[in-house]
């Protein structure tokens, strides 16, 4: 659905309205010159896991857009990650923000970074209320 967030390939674990659970493989290409897994990557697994936790819990009439993200790196990520978000979306009638908090774990079961993803939750228009593409 997202293809930049494919770039890690990730393997999705468990999804469940509010939880997910994803998996990235540590290869070459998603390596930093440090030969631990890059920060970007950590960035998007982290990311993809808030996504789909959030976007499995929303409502059919409910969109969402992370709009903020921060990450602290606790230590250097090696070997295979997974990221886990938790989130309970409140009720949305008109748009709203949320903080959800992923963290990403190493094989061991150490966290190697946390994250800040800051979603912005709003109503979707009505199907008959939007102005088809090229009508003016």
């Amino acid at each position: 659905m997202v293809p930049y967030t494919g770039t890690i390939r990730p393997h999705f674990l468990e999804i469940a309205p509010g939880i997910a659970r994803v998996a990235m493989r540590d290869r070459r290409a998603v390596r930093n010159h440090l030969q631990s897994v890059h920060a970007i990557a950590l960035a998007n697994l982290a990311e993809v896991a808030s996504g789909v936790a959030m976007i499995v819990a929303l409502p059919d009439h409910v969109r969402g857009i992370p709009i903020r993200l921060s990450i602290d790196f606790v230590k250097k990520a090696r070997g295979e990650l997974v990221a886990e978000c938790r989130c309970t979306v409140p009720a949305v009638y008109t748009p709203i923000e949320i903080d959800l908090h992923p963290e990403i774990r190493d094989a061991s079961g150490d966290v190697v970074a946390r994250a800040s993803v800051r979603w912005r939750l709003a109503p979707v228009a009505a199907a008959s209320a939007r102005v088809p593409v090229g009508v003016e």
